[in-house]
């Protein structure tokens, strides 16, 4: 198969194109810079030039892909709901290219729009009135590219996709420790996040691609719940700072959208998805790499 990737030097979508070759695909890689073009030629990779807010570009890199996976996304979180609806324009552009033919979308969502404090599946629906399920909106774009006949379907991903080269949630986390030298939770930090190794989201992208069914959910998760204290004091331990409880308000004067998201409950099952594709997270756990040094500061 000849799939687009869009994101293809990202975090994810290095590991996603690697993960694809090695199954042999071809790939075609949405670049907007030389660097990034010379990174993807480098692996054997054909290489469209232009941003993935070029919408006229990358419905040229659907129609001409047997598949498509995006996985473009601006990770500026001061411009959150800007950064999703741009999104969606993507989302958008791809599938009208590829509305009629069958071929495979895979798109990408968030676990961080489910209900909190029980452990979701992917049968649940999502409450798009709850403040993190901004991006999750775009499951809707899915399901209505489904609808006509694009074989749409989402990855709902955890806050932290973790491995070397990291720059997400735990990264930021362990920025603002370091910052103010101590690594802290809210309040008793039992709530709790699901994660997945960079490594094993790459190989379910893949099996989606190649197997997903049209309108379907699936759950990227390895790790159902890892509490937040946790993290924290693997945090502090890798820093030789303390970890400590803070108040939700006090967390929010050091960074207001990060107090927020560090005070998620967010348990997250995959079994269903696991069951479907054979899929078995083997990759190290985040507290793994967080005590490895993955995200260790300078």
């Amino acid at each position: 198969m000849h799939v687009f990737v869009t994101g293809a030097t990202g975090f994810i979508g290095r590991a996603v194109v690697d993960e694809l070759i090695a199954a042999g695909h071809t790939v075609t890689g949405l670049a907007r810079s030389d660097a990034a073009a010379a990174a993807l030629t480098a692996k054997g990779v054909k290489v469209l030039r232009g941003s993935f807010r070029d919408l006229e570009i990358i419905k040229q890199g659907a129609r001409e892909a047997d598949g498509v996976i995006n996985l473009a996304f601006d990770h500026d979180f001061s411009k959150y709901v800007q950064s999703c609806a741009e999104e969606k324009e993507t989302i958008e552009a791809l599938g009208s290219a590829l509305v009629g033919t069958k071929k495979p979308l895979v798109i990408t969502a968030g676990t961080l729009g489910l209900s909190r404090s029980k452990l979701s599946t992917e049968d649940e629906p999502v409450d798009y009135d709850q403040a993190m399920s901004t991006r999750a909106r775009n499951e809707k774009v899915a399901t209505s590219l489904a609808e006509q006949n694009v074989r749409a379907c989402v990855i709902r991903a955890p806050p932290t996709v973790h491995s070397e080269e990291d720059h997400g949630f735990v990264y930021m986390l362990a920025a603002l420790a370091h910052s103010q030298g101590n690594a802290f939770y809210v309040d008793e930090g039992l709530n709790r996040w699901p994660a997945i190794h960079r490594h094993d989201a790459a190989r379910l992208y893949r099996l989606v691609l190649e197997n997903g069914i049209a309108g379907s959910i699936y759950h990227a998760v390895g790790e159902e719940g890892v509490p937040m204290k946790d993290i924290a004091e693997a945090i502090g331990e890798n820093l030789g700072i303390p970890a400590v409880s803070k108040t939700i308000e006090e967390a929010g004067k050091l960074d207001s959208f990060m107090s927020v998201v560090m005070s998620i409950d967010n348990p997250t099952s995959s079994k269903k998805t696991q069951e479907l594709f054979g899929w078995e997270p083997v990759g190290c756990t985040i507290l793994d790499d967080i005590k490895a040094g993955v995200y260790a500061q300078k």
